[in-house]
């Protein structure tokens, strides 16, 4: 059970930690590699033709930035 809750504190500790770090700061965490663009991926499905259930989320949100209301 000690090892559970100094385990437990650690943890609680770093978090805290991250929280004034971003209180300070006000940047969020980010990577250092650059992502899936650094690889020469534009997207995450890098489809040439995306599969049926994805093309009507892409149409959807297509019709909605067309169609937005101010």
């Amino acid at each position: 059970m000690t090892i559970f809750l100094l385990t437990f504190g650690l943890f609680l500790l770093v978090m805290v930690a991250m929280a004034i770090g971003y209180l300070v700061q006000r940047k969020t965490i980010a990577g250092s590699c650059g992502g899936l663009g650094a690889v020469g991926i534009e997207k995450a499905c890098d489809c040439d033709k995306p599969c049926e259930k994805r093309q009507q989320r892409l149409d959807k949100e297509k019709f909605w930035q067309q169609n937005k209301i101010i």
